[in-house]
């Protein structure tokens, strides 16, 4: 089970620890490897970027990233933002491994229904994706 903690990162499944804010990109592949391949990845403005399958779902993290755009007014120095991804684009079931945030399986239920779970406590660094087919495709998280 991964699990979503606004303020503070992504827990992984299989006691492979967990995924902090800030926390360098050593700490963060070495954590990830332990349950699947890392492989490089590019993010724009994100000084490094990998990623990894496990399980149908895909997991990207990023981090010392620059805002250029200044749209936040800050630089982020370390893990910025973890996403948990399903493989299929069009999901029509619940996904093989839970991803949860506040005890609810953001991929385990038709997204209208996670939704509703959610709202209107949503936390503002959580960003959620729904497949054109019902249920959640994507969920993200931030650092603020």
């Amino acid at each position: 089970m991964f699990e979503l903690l606004p303020e503070t990162g992504l827990v992984l499944p299989r006691g492979a620890g967990a995924l902090r804010f800030g926390m360098s990109e050593r700490e963060a592949q070495w954590a990830v490897a332990t349950l699947a391949d890392v492989h490089e990845y590019w993010v724009c403005q994100a000084g490094w970027a990998f990623s990894a399958r496990y399980e149908g779902l895909e997991l990207l993290a990023f981090g010392d990233v620059v805002d250029r755009s200044g749209r936040t007014g800050r630089d982020v120095d370390g893990l910025a933002s973890v996403h948990v991804q399903r493989h299929d684009s069009a999901p029509t079931a619940p996904s093989a491994v839970p991803v949860v945030l506040q005890d609810v399986d953001l991929f385990g239920y038709p997204a209208a229904e996670v939704l509703v779970a959610l709202e209107p406590d949503l936390h503002p660094a959580v960003r959620l994706r729904p497949a054109p087919t019902g249920f959640l495709r994507e969920a993200g998280l931030s650092a603020l």
